[in-house]
């Protein structure tokens, strides 16, 4: 049998390192940092209590058993004096003005009230200080984006004036930023320097002040365009509309944008960021061989203290017919830790075949090819993307096409996009017809159906006879009846009992006949920041994606995400709902956090880590969400209109190498729709590009609930399943009960009327046991292992050993559940699983009492599937019993509930659930 062991102290130190490498340094005058031994400091600011591990939403919903605060880390760091009588004053006011979590899903705020501090208390602070931290907070999430409003993307009057007065009255001020993406920077000018830390999970703390203290250099490096003001942005004039999201911009995303037309409005370049030493970059050769450009170069620090540099290649295209971003990034590398005087040798290698530009109108005489324009290709090397010197010329003669493709997602709806003319002092914005669809999809589509095939009746296969290939899958297969193959589509979820108890959804085997026939049911769980569990198992918070493509250490994300692999394999999860893998459009997209960057390139490399590093230990990440998915708001009915030639150099490359390189295996779509089609039924994307194109053999899911429509004049609704299976997106994600069809998907209607056929869904059935046979799952069906993983290092508390088999009580609507045996004792917590008949709004009793007097208060808070509910606060009954009513929302069938008594003395004798208003996600 297989063994695992997971080194949990390597797994902290690892992240440690990430958080380290992935703080970006955008300013530090009068050498404000690192903080000197010996020095006292002030620090200002609640996140330095109040730390934001990670976004909100399933990206974010992590439970873990500590989190290291930036508070937390200084106070343990020796050699560094904080001023307490400031702290003091803080911990009073925090005392006095707690957190507010807010209530639900995506109800959290996006940042914190702060303490306003007077001119007096700035000036003691100073007198008793060497230098001052103000920390700054934000967070953002899923189903809401940032606003250009202040406690969001924009600073608050009382934090503008906070930086101010501290700048103004210390000598030294660093401001720290705890953010999921980018903020406004207009206040830069006023500190002496400024971290972006973004989200660092569980380990953000240390990290953090190992940055701070100088035990690491910062190297970290910025994966979006910080400009001087949010409407610099092409993007935010059509971002957060309600039907219609339409990319004029084009290809010219971020810092394709502002390096070819808007060089001016940049405060901090794309790839930007400063270090406490110095280097210097020598190129020592640059050749052109088979094909392959290769750039050799030294990297000597020549600085006073240890660090690491990265390299940065892009390059210059001419402008041909088609127009070309004046920068475009290729390749980068990161050194090692270099010592003062130490020098060593990086070397970059890019395809030529990777600058080519597609044609999506025919310009070039090539429609619906990738070509290389003729003309001079200029190779640019830095440190970032405005420091770029030339460094190789290559040209082209004339024109060659890369690869010739077809028509695919292309839009339909008319609208200009942007083109470069040339002009005085550079090149101008010009907007030009964006060429439509010219093909008819139907036509194409039932041309392309697969052939079918009839049941042929169950001949005692299962499918351990195929992974030991004793029967072929088509075979096995063909034992399926209609309703197995209508069956096996539907994920269920969320908290299935079918896998690990508070995940997102099970898969494959998800009723008694298809476990009958052998085939086990998958696990998949959120999501990018680290496993999330809704029962309250503690699982590790990763940092952010931004955060982790920051450090462009692509090696330190493989080795953090196969500790992550471990983890899974520890609580049986087969692949993890990420990398989050969608550009940076704009700076206001709530998920920003959970993704890379503005840039193709550096999204595809990272998601390539993440997958290798899990790929090593046998089990995956699901890529989403597939495609275009760059808001939150109305995310259910945005139709993202944009070029194919944007979809394929911007929004798809990222997925296309993480399917050619990463060897991805499993990928989510979108809620929305890409011009017309909503995303989970768009055959263009599920079938002609992911799978004839670039070779995909995985399976495709649906997000959470998501609409289907199958053409884009017909709308869309969730029962549409037969449309999804069409495209080859696989699965429904998710169903209460898949074997009843509780969520009345139209896949049989279809099948029977001839809409759908049995080839499809065999097809689909196909993919999904491919997966299922690769996946741990079937290696714990066969007894291959167990499931048991050896974990060292871990503390108790989040080492507590999960219950694979917890048990959901039935409630018929009105029943009370007992609560004579929770501990109500300060800080514990009472957990219990329950299943109900209908989703929907519940009132929520709760009968309770206490000997203490009537000026006692004693709250407990209701926690939904790891979502905070309402609170009950009791005051003393002087030993009579009392009752409480509250509204609970289920959203699942299945539901894990966790009563939270944050202070002691009440006995509760039952809580009782009675359906209020009931409510079906399949009504949308």
């Amino acid at each position: 049998m297989k063994t695992y062991t997971l080194n949990w102290d390597t797994y902290k130190q690892l992240a440690r390192t990430a958080v380290a490498e992935g703080a970006v340094l955008l300013k530090n005058e009068d050498a404000t940092l690192p903080i000197q031994a010996g020095t006292t400091v002030s620090v200002f600011g609640r996140s330095q209590f109040n730390y934001y591990k990670s976004g909100t939403g399933s990206g974010g919903m992590v439970n873990v058993s500590h989190v290291t605060s930036p508070l937390e880390a200084l106070q343990s760091t020796e050699g560094i004096q904080l001023n307490t009588s400031l702290l003091e004053t803080y911990e009073t006011w925090v005392e006095a003005n707690p957190f507010d979590q807010g209530v639900g899903w995506a109800g959290e705020p996006w940042s914190q009230p702060e303490m306003a501090v007077t001119n007096e208390l700035v000036a003691a602070a100073a007198e008793a200080s060497d230098m001052a931290l103000i920390f700054i907070g934000r967070t953002a999430g899923e189903d809401r984006d940032n606003t250009a409003d202040a406690g969001s993307y924009l600073l608050t009057d009382i934090e503008q004036a906070l930086i101010e007065k501290v700048s103004k009255t210390f000598a030294k001020t660093a401001v720290v930023l705890n953010v999921g993406n980018i903020i406004d920077m207009d206040w830069a000018h006023q500190p002496s320097a400024i971290l972006y830390t973004w989200q660092g999970g569980m380990e953000g703390g240390t990290g953090l002040v190992d940055v701070l203290t100088g035990a690491v250099t910062p190297s970290g490096k910025l994966t979006d365009t910080i400009a001087k003001s949010i409407e610099d942005y092409p993007s935010t004039k059509n971002f957060g509309h309600a039907d219609k999201g339409i990319y004029q911009e084009d290809i010219y995303v971020g810092y394709r944008y502002f390096e070819t037309f808007a060089k001016d409005s940049v405060l901090y370049p794309f790839g930007f960021g400063l270090s406490y030493t110095t280097f210097t970059t020598d190129v020592v050769s640059a050749i052109e061989q088979d094909g392959v450009i290769t750039v050799t170069v030294d990297v000597t620090n020549t600085g006073m203290v240890d660090g690491k540099e990265v390299v940065q290649l892009y390059v210059e295209k001419p402008q041909g017919v088609l127009g070309n971003p004046a920068r475009s990034l290729v390749a980068f590398g990161k050194t090692d830790t270099l010592a003062p005087d130490e020098r060593t040798t990086l070397t970059l290698s890019v395809p030529v075949m990777d600058f080519a530009s597609y044609d999506d109108n025919g310009a070039t005489g090539h429609a619906s090819s990738f070509v290389l324009e003729a003309g001079t290709y200029e190779l640019h090397l830095g440190t970032d993307v405005r420091s770029a010197q030339p460094v190789f010329t290559y040209e082209v003669a004339s024109l060659q096409v890369v690869e010739t493709l077809s028509e695919n997602m292309a839009p339909v709806t008319p609208f200009d996009r942007i083109k470069p003319v040339a002009g005085e002092n550079g090149y101008l914005v010009e907007y030009v017809p964006t060429p439509l669809r010219s093909v008819d999809v139907e036509a194409r589509y039932i041309a392309e159906r697969p052939v079918s095939r009839d049941y042929a009746g169950d001949h005692g296969l299962k499918l351990s006879d195929v992974y030991a290939g004793k029967a072929e899958l088509e075979t096995f297969l063909n034992q399926l009846t209609d309703e197995d193959l209508a069956c096996i589509v539907r994920g269920q979820g969320m908290n299935s009992p079918r896998v690990t108890p508070g995940t997102a959804a099970a898969f494959g085997g998800v009723s008694d006949r298809l476990n009958e026939l052998g085939i086990p049911a998958a696990c998949c769980a959120d999501g990018p920041s680290g496993i999330r569990m809704d029962i309250g198992t503690k699982a590790f918070a990763l940092p952010n994606g931004t955060l982790l493509a920051s450090t462009f250490n692509v090696q330190l994300v493989e080795d953090l995400f196969e500790m992550t692999g471990l983890e899974m394999r520890k609580n049986r999860v087969d692949t993890l709902l990420g990398p989050g893998m969608n550009i940076h459009r704009n700076p206001l997209n709530g998920r920003n956090f959970e993704y890379f960057s503005e840039d193709p390139h550096v999204t595809g490399k990272m998601a390539i880590a993440q997958l290798n590093g899990m790929h090593r230990v046998g089990v995956t990440g699901t890529l989403k969400h597939f495609s275009a998915n760059n808001q939150e708001a109305h995310r259910h009915d945005i139709d993202s209109i944009v070029s194919e030639r944007a979809l394929r150099e911007i929004y798809l490359k990222g997925f296309e190498m993480a399917v050619k390189e990463g060897k991805a295996t499993s990928i989510m779509t979108t809620y929305g729709a890409v011009n017309g089609v909503w995303t989970a039924g768009l055959y263009d994307q599920n079938t002609r590009i992911l799978r004839d194109e670039w070779g995909f053999d995985g399976i495709v899911m649906t997000d959470w609930w998501a609409k289907v429509n199958h053409h884009e004049d017909e709308s869309a609704n969730r029962q549409n399943t037969a449309a999804m299976v069409q495209s080859q997106n696989d699965l429904y994600m998710v169903v209460d009960r898949p074997d009843t069809n509780s969520f009345d998907d139209n896949t049989g209607a279809a099948l029977a009327d001839g809409t759908l056929t049995r080839g499809e869904l065999l097809r689909s059935a196909a993919n999904i046991c491919r997966f299922v046979l690769q996946s741990p799952a079937m290696e714990r069906e066969l007894g291959i292992h167990d499931g048991t993983v050896e974990v060292i290092g871990l503390d108790e508390e989040a080492g507590q050993a999960i219950d694979f088999d917890v048990m959901y009580r039935h409630l018929e609507n009105g029943e009370s559940v007992s609560l004579s045996d929770a501990d109500t004792s300060t800080g514990n917590t009472h957990v219990f699983a329950v299943s109900v008949d209908e989703t929907g709004t519940y009132d929520v009793t709760i009968t309770a009492k206490s000997d203490a007097g009537e000026l006692a208060q004693m709250p407990v808070t209701l926690f939904a599937n790891n979502i905070p509910g309402p609170t009950f606060t009791f005051n003393g009954t002087d030993g009579e019993w009392v009752t409480q009513t509250k509204q609970v929302f289920f959203l699942n069938q299945h539901n894990y509930l966790q009563l939270y008594f944050a202070l002691g003395g009440l006995d509760v004798k039952d809580i009782t659930f009675t359906l209020v208003d009931s409510f079906s996600m399949k009504n949308g």
